[in-house]
């Protein structure tokens, strides 16, 4: 890696828990969200206050009203800039946002809502929103126009490794004028063969589990109503893998 590339690593963090475990570790930052099992949805303000204040990370928050697709209503979006205000005043360091229309591309007319908002107070980036949408290179364009930093990518395909041609592509087609970030199954394995392909950054979420301390446990009965998602088990971001992951990147 050339003495004057430099490439962060990038946490998604669901807990505090998760974030301390990023901020030890030595990543950069974290993606802090709600909702896993959704894809990340927007968090709680007093999870983003803790993170702020029990960690030296760069804390960058999604905003998003929901899971599912990325073609907003009015009310939501009206949400969405709602939290981006409460966000900004907590002092978040970023932010990460992503909208399409209908037909599949960029909801330029909200996004440059949020910009607007937003000003220079904190990095916008987009997240991958821009892997189902209809013209890939054109949502980059719109988003360097937008002014935002950066954008996480799987390049198109669930896993970034799959897409990891066409993420080679966008960065080629960046041309260093936004960064590009690498997420979706990315690991210790498999990190520089990414960092290889150009990016900017990696974007892991080094996801491990712990059993519930409950000692009783009712049957027969999921919260979520999913019976395969256990009430039991515990997720969080493994410290272990994280450093492993940052290690590998800031040897390279």
């Amino acid at each position: 890696m050339s003495e004057s590339r430099t490439i962060s690593v990038e946490v998604c963090s669901y807990s505090l828990f998760s974030c301390l475990a990023a901020d030890q570790a030595g990543a950069d930052r974290v993606e802090l969200c709600a909702s896993p099992w959704e894809g990340g949805t927007s968090p709680s303000a007093g999870l983003v206050l803790e993170a702020l204040t029990q960690t030296s990370l760069g804390i960058h928050v999604m905003v998003r009203a929901r899971g599912g697709d990325f073609c907003y209503d009015s009310n939501e979006k009206k949400t969405m800039l709602a939290e981006i205000d409460q966000y900004l005043t907590l002092g978040v360091h970023g932010l990460v946002i992503g909208a399409l229309n209908p037909h599949g591309d960029i909801d330029i007319n909200f996004l440059k809502e949020v910009k607007y908002i937003v000003g220079e107070s904190a990095e916008l980036t987009c997240h991958r929103a821009i892997d189902v949408s209809r013209e890939p290179l054109e949502v980059m364009e719109a988003l360097i126009y937008l002014g935002f930093k950066r954008i996480l990518t799987s390049g198109q395909k669930n896993k970034a490794m799959e897409g990891i041609e066409a993420i080679a592509t966008l960065v080629e087609a960046a041309q260093g004028r936004i960064q590009i970030m690498a997420g979706s199954g990315v690991n210790p394995q498999n990190c520089l063969q990414l960092v290889d392909a150009g990016v900017d950054a990696v974007h892991l979420s080094a996801r491990t589990t712990r059993e519930s301390d409950m000692i009783y446990r009712r049957p027969g009965i999921s919260m979520g109503g999913v019976a395969e998602i256990s009430e039991f088990e515990v997720a969080y971001a493994s410290q272990e893998i994280i450093r492993e992951t940052v290690l590998k990147i800031k040897n390279c």
